[in-house]
């Protein structure tokens, strides 16, 4: 192997394009890593520890992106870098008509004066004057940049709500404003219901299940998932609900968030009380005593919150009926059938961390601990990539995983990795995963996750064993990657696909039960 390494000098790209590159490079033949990374101290070191950069690298700042190439020989070395280029030039011109490239944000008003939204995705110490400087000139802004302090996100919302404007985030990923979808989002139908979320892959979910059951969305707001905390005191979940008050379009609110902190949570009842529209509420992991004697729907799950969001929207009694239920344990038995005595756990591997959190709920809810690195309960803790332990669920988005390398809805390979080591374990009976689809997302989400589900089922088949393998696919039939095709993908790999997480997760959970009864 030979490295190979080029410092692009003041030249600065988001994330997104970077992780996408990274991973389009790694996929190269002869390619044994690669990574294309803004020449942070944070990057440099993790260059450094990968072998992608050495003491002979040519010197570098944070202004300058980095290339770092480890090949088999210098020919696919020199290919992977050009391939980048051609890269950054597809882009150009794919943007370039629809475009006006500026160099800051003054320059963009001033060009556009009609303009009123700024996405910003720039190293976290940069995201504050950025947002500042947009928030100045009467953009609102998404801000998708993460590592932003908890004092800079209060003085950030404190600044745009004297102004009247969002700031959602900072590390919002997830938004669509008026059909527009920014971030992790889908393509989903115009209606009557609107969204505001601390949850990026949870509102995904919520907006894909609307679609799905023939309704739509007016907008979808995220506002970054420390906006509930008492610091930050719900500054942009008040001002969303207002403007979603304010629309004459929305005549359904959707709220998506973990518990929030108790003096938010009562500034929002206090806020909902002077509603006229109906307000379904999913705060995950939370009490439903927390809404007791207010007007808002409680929902338990973000299936329930769709639902519900839906009958309100028909104008029909807010009443949900179980009808997965049969079909769940029916698919239960048929699989426990196949799994012998000694296979008793489930692996969770997913890449939305609100998916994963609400797979940890249910499958608690019915009975089923797992451990987890984003543990509720932090006995059943996991730090970083520890081994599973019994029933385990990973949110491979977690910082451990990304550190370095690109989100795992952009590049599949750590868990694909993962993937064949927990199948080879004769104590697991079920694998749980998401699939998400939609804008930002890797083009073909199943095609990816297929070939790993096909050689664990092989592993564990090799070994005298069955294996389930569990999936949901989150997207909408108009997504660029189209939902029926990403199910059959799934289906033909021997995946079992449910409607939705929480009937995947229920599922799951009614597999163990039963395993370990036996």
């Amino acid at each position: 192997m030979i490295t190979k390494n080029q410092v692009r000098k003041n030249l600065y790209f988001d994330s997104v394009t970077l992780m996408v590159a990274s991973s389009k490079m790694r996929e190269m033949p002869g390619i044994g890593n690669a990574a294309v990374m803004m020449g942070t101290d944070h990057n440099r070191a993790l260059m450094t520890a990968a072998g992608l950069i050495g003491p002979d690298t040519e010197p570098f700042g944070v202004n300058d992106t980095v290339v770092g190439i480890l090949a088999e020989s210098e020919s696919a070395a020199d290919a992977a870098i050009a391939y980048f280029d051609e890269f950054l030039n597809k882009k150009k011109s794919d943007t370039a008509s629809a475009e006006k490239r500026v160099k800051t944000l003054t320059a963009a008003k001033s060009g556009a004066p009609e303009s009123n939204f700024a996405v910003i995705s720039v190293p976290g110490r940069f995201a504050r004057a950025e947002a500042e400087k947009a928030l100045a000139l009467g953009y609102h802004v998404l801000l998708f940049s993460d590592n932003v302090s908890l004092q800079d996100e209060v003085e950030l919302k404190h600044i745009a709500v004297e102004k009247g404007l969002l700031m959602m985030g900072p590390d919002c990923g997830t938004t669509i404003i008026n059909g527009t979808a920014l971030g992790f989002a889908n393509v989903v139908r115009r209606g009557k219901i609107g969204l505001v979320a601390a949850a990026g892959t949870g509102l995904q979910e919520v907006t894909v299940l609307i679609d799905t059951l023939g309704e739509g969305i007016t907008q979808a707001l995220g506002t970054g998932g420390r906006d509930l905390k008492e610091e930050v005191g719900g500054l942009m979940m008040t001002l969303c609900l207002e403007a979603l008050q304010n629309d004459p379009d929305t005549e359904v609110i959707v709220i998506l968030s973990k518990p929030p902190a108790q003096s938010v949570m009562k500034k929002m009842l206090a806020q909902l009380e002077q509603v006229d529209k109906p307000v379904i509420a999913a705060f995950l992991g939370g009490d439903p005593a927390l809404l007791e004697g207010s007007r808002v729907a409680y929902a338990k799950d973000l299936e329930s919150a769709a639902r519900l969001g839906v009958l309100a929207a028909q104008g029909r009694p807010l009443v949900l009926e179980d009808d997965s239920a049969a079909e769940i344990e029916e698919l239960a038995r048929r699989e426990c059938a196949l799994l012998g005595p000694e296979q008793k756990y489930l692996r969770g591997l997913y890449s939305g961390g609100t998916l994963c959190y609400e797979a940890m709920l249910l499958l608690e809810e019915l009975g089923v601990k797992s451990w987890s690195n984003i543990a509720i309960d932090k006995k059943y803790l996991i730090e970083g990539s520890e081994a599973s332990s019994e029933n385990t669920l990973l949110d491979m988005g977690e910082d451990f995983f990304t550190n370095g390398m690109p989100h795992p809805m952009i590049d599949f390979r750590q868990r694909v990795d993962r993937m064949e080591k927990e199948s080879a374990d004769p104590g697991v009976a079920v694998l749980l995963l998401d699939c998400v689809c939609g804008y930002g997302t890797h083009e073909d989400p199943a095609g990816e996750l297929a070939p790993a589900i096909r050689k664990a089922k092989k592993t564990a088949e090799e070994a005298g064993r069955h294996l389930t393998v569990i999936a949901s696919v989150t997207g909408t039939e108009t997504d660029p990657q189209p939902r029926s095709q990403q199910i059959r993908t799934l289906e033909e790999a021997g995946a079992i696909v449910l409607p939705c997480n929480a009937q995947a997760s229920k599922l799951a959970a009614a597999i163990i039960q039963r395993q370990s009864a036996r």
